[in-house]
């Protein structure tokens, strides 16, 4: 087994091998850089991440064909489309994710742009000092205050129901990391990138685990916690870099 330094070196040295623009094409974060205002990046994240589960080349697909009923402006179309342009993305369907789902997304959207000022502004009034996980609960009762169905709320995770909230902090990662290499954006200014945990999923998790890092078997919030803790060992300003190197060495390496 590594030591600890020899683990940070070994992990330091993967990202940045994978924290870089080449890494962008193949990944779902390629979705919200096709933009550059800051609102149409922002939608576009948060409804790519949403469904960012399962074959990759299948989740672009599918996030491009999101971003194609919106007429490939998310931001107008959520503040202007008509109840007849809305009622086009009952058509849409990814896996468990479906028309109703879009549907109800945009409205909701559309609610937090108008009367909360927008996703950064509902995140940073929520945000504490501690952990940005409790952030993600109270966002998720404010996405849904809105009259819905029910099947639509498994599509926002809740860290304190014990979700690893897999999406929503990747999502994090994409608008308040900075990595000065043209990857994550880093657009949100208010929450520090100290607070981040790792998008934690079946290929990171194994990955933690053989190297060590991570000992609950299952991918759920006590485990993100528990590798958090580590991981903000190796670098306490910006812990989930290491995702980029968890991430590359369980899908690209098969490690």
């Amino acid at each position: 087994m590594l030591a600890k330094a020899e683990i940070k070196e070994f992990l330091d040295f993967k990202v940045g091998l994978y924290n870089k623009t080449a890494f962008i094409e193949n990944d779902p974060i390629s979705i919200p850089h096709k933009f550059s205002i800051k609102e149409d990046i922002e939608i576009s994240s948060f409804l790519t991440a949403t469904i960012s589960w399962g074959n990759r080349k299948a989740i672009l697909k599918a996030a491009n064909q999101m971003i194609l009923y919106m007429g490939d402006s998310p931001y107008d179309f959520v503040i202007s489309a008509s109840e007849s342009q809305l009622n086009r993305t009952s058509d849409f369907y990814y896996r468990t994710f479906n028309g109703t789902d879009f549907n109800y997304f945009i409205h909701s959207l559309r609610n937090i742009y108008k009367n909360h000022g927008g996703l950064e502004n509902v995140f940073n009034e929520l945000a504490n000092t501690y952990s940005i996980q409790e952030t993600i609960g109270n966002f998720k009762k404010i996405f849904f205050e809105l009259p819905h169905q029910e099947r639509t709320e498994k599509h926002v995770s809740d860290p304190t129901n014990n979700s690893a909230a897999k999406r929503i902090n990747m999502m994090l990662r994409w608008l308040v990391r900075n990595d000065n290499a043209g990857v994550d954006f880093g657009i949100w200014k208010r929450i520090s990138p100290s607070l981040l945990s790792c998008p934690l999923d079946v290929h990171s998790g194994n990955t933690a685990r053989k190297l060590g890092i991570l000992k609950r078997k299952q991918n759920d919030a006590k485990a993100v916690q528990e590798l958090d803790s580590i991981l903000r060992e190796f670098d306490p300003l910006d812990p989930v870099k290491y995702d980029f190197a968890l991430f590359g060495l369980g899908v690209i390496e098969n490690f």
